[in-house]
């Protein structure tokens, strides 16, 4: 009788256990997100900036690293994204939409050095790159709303 008694007392703490790891993966993932959501946002700012100032950055000392930093933290993210909305599967984001944002973010974090980038195709990049990073958001967020209703519970 003692057994099942422990048994029963263990198993809600064990479930508390694995949704904490999960919530720190979830906040995690979350942060880096924001991190590129900010950046993505910087694009924009320092586009402008080039081109009011009609400066051309050094492409080795500037723009290369910067990409190159940029895109070693996307693969890295794309992998937790992946995994992440395999095993969660939210309703409105596919792992599509994570590698056309992808995509769209490589070539604007080059072309906002550029002031010959257009304008308008370039902020449109942007704008549709946010909106498929604050939809991630929403539904990250959606998620650990329901692992905090199941710690409670």
């Amino acid at each position: 009788m003692e057994y099942l008694f422990a048994k029963k007392w263990l198993k809600p703490l064990f479930f508390v256990t694995i949704n904490s790891n999960k919530g720190a993966e979830n906040m995690k993932l979350n942060e880096h997100t924001k991190l590129i959501l900010e950046e993505s946002q910087n694009c924009l700012i320092r586009h402008q900036e080039m081109r009011d100032r009609e400066a051309s950055p050094d492409f080795f000392s500037q723009v290369k690293p910067h990409a190159d930093y940029w895109h070693a933290f996307l693969i890295e993210w794309r992998a937790n994204a992946n995994s992440w909305i395999n095993h969660h599967r939210p309703k409105y984001m596919r792992i599509q939409q994570i590698d056309a944002a992808i995509e769209a973010f490589n070539q604007y974090v080059v072309q906002s050095f550029y002031k010959e980038t257009g304008k308008k195709r370039f902020a449109q990049s942007i704008q549709s790159t946010c909106y498929t990073l604050q939809t991630f958001i929403h539904a990250i967020e959606q998620e650990g709303e329901k692992l905090d209703q199941e710690t409670i519970n």
